[in-house]
């Protein structure tokens, strides 16, 4: 292939040699050859256009038949080529046909570079772009807080990328980047220790809208505060509890602590207990069970698990009941437990069975035998003879009189 261009630009020496301005020399390539290279390089340009224009209608054509977003962004990179590219490249291929010595070589060839490199940048840029777009499309509905999080990622994911771009163009222009990438890096490790905390939330924020354990609207429980979540931040979450005032947590916080999301909840299981008179007989407490089992399948959204006489208690027969609501709502919860405990009142009542209530007995028991006697402490003899000689006699003998 190379003998023969060299063939065809021989004949064409020849050929043009001998014109007044086709002969004529500029910078060591007769005029002939710049002439060539340049009509070459217009067509190559316009030919590398049209070229990639197909592709990417053809590409459009199939990712209209797919679900999947990846071919959709990959059409939109390709329709990003820019048309200062397209000349850019023409200019090149029109370098390169003819000779050029020394700095116009270097020119050349950092021109190239150049060109490729801000074209990858500008590549990149739009491949993010696309993403966040259909992620804002996906979340927009069912998490609307994340677009923050994935909007400062993507600010992040471009300025990396710029700045890759910019420090490889400095290399091939022959610059030491080594220093500039050092102080980079103790830049950044500066940065990133005065603003850990903030970083710290950035990144927390990150796995929040990747992760997804809770969304915007989903009703959470994070230790003993509780409400639902009104919006997702790059730093802090927005949380309105249920009694209107609005709770702030550090995204790094909520994931560090244990969090219950009613939200996730596809049904509610139910333990509660209840109590019965002791005065209640065998036959009313083997009948109470198949009772409650006949009024939770009664009651609308629930399934019944079990019911069982669980032991006995202080001051009553205690029972526990399981029950399952098919829905996660708490109001959808509530109608079915009061009615649950309408219908034991009124079955109990139909049975003379009574719901126990803390009670203390008090058994007296009464004595029919001898007089009580008195509890004070009765002297000895012997205490009693000093006592009598201690006396006054003429006391004695009176008392004897």
């Amino acid at each position: 292939m190379t003998d023969q261009l060299e063939t065809g630009f021989d004949w064409l020496s020849s050929t043009l040699g001998d014109w007044p301005v086709l002969g004529t020399v500029i910078a060591g390539n007769p005029g002939w050859r710049w002439l060539l290279a340049s009509v070459f390089g217009i067509v190559f340009a316009l030919l590398l256009r049209f070229v990639t224009g197909r592709i990417a209608d053809r590409l459009d054509r199939f990712a209209g038949k797919t679900r999947s977003s990846a071919d959709d962004i990959l059409v939109g990179v390709v329709r990003s080529t820019t048309k200062l590219f397209f000349g850019v490249v023409g200019v090149l291929v029109a370098a390169y046909l003819v000779e050029l010595q020394g700095t116009a070589a270097d020119v050349r060839r950092f021109t190239a570079v150049i060109a490729v490199t801000v074209q990858i940048g500008v590549w990149g840029q739009r491949a993010v772009s696309l993403w966040l777009e259909d992620q804002r499309e996906r979340l927009s509905e069912t998490d609307p807080g994340a677009i923050t999080t994935f909007q400062g990622l993507s600010y992040l994911v471009r300025g990396a990328l710029w700045v890759a771009v910019v420090v490889f163009i400095l290399d091939n222009l022959g610059y030491n980047v080594s220093a500039l990438l050092a102080g980079l890096g103790i830049g950044g490790v500066a940065v990133a220790l005065a603003l850990q905390n903030v970083l710290g939330d950035l990144f927390a924020s990150l796995s929040i809208a990747l992760d997804k354990p809770f969304v915007t609207g989903d009703f959470i429980i994070v230790d003993d505060k509780l409400g639902t979540v009104s919006r997702i931040g790059l730093k802090t979450t927005r949380v309105v509890s249920l009694s209107g005032e609005q709770l702030v947590f550090s995204n790094s916080d909520l994931l560090s602590s244990r969090i219950r999301n009613y939200k996730k909840m596809r049904e509610r299981r139910v333990v509660f207990s209840f109590g019965v008179l002791y005065q209640t007989t065998p036959q009313q407490l083997e009948a109470i069970p198949p009772m409650v089992r006949a009024i939770i399948e009664d009651t609308p959204e629930t399934r019944f698990d079990r019911a069982h006489f669980k032991e006995f208690g202080d001051s009553a027969y205690l029972f526990e009941v399981v029950y399952y609501v098919l829905q996660p709502d708490y109001n959808v919860y509530m109608d079915c437990q009061q009615h649950i405990n309408l219908e034991l009142c009124r079955r109990f009542e139909e049975h003379g069975i009574d719901f126990a209530f803390p009670t203390r007995t008090l058994h007296l028991e009464t004595h029919t035998g001898p007089a009580l006697v008195s509890c004070e402490p009765r002297a000895s003899s012997a205490d009693r003879e000093r006592l009598n000689d201690d006396q006054p006699k003429e006391d004695h003998e009176e008392r004897v009189s």
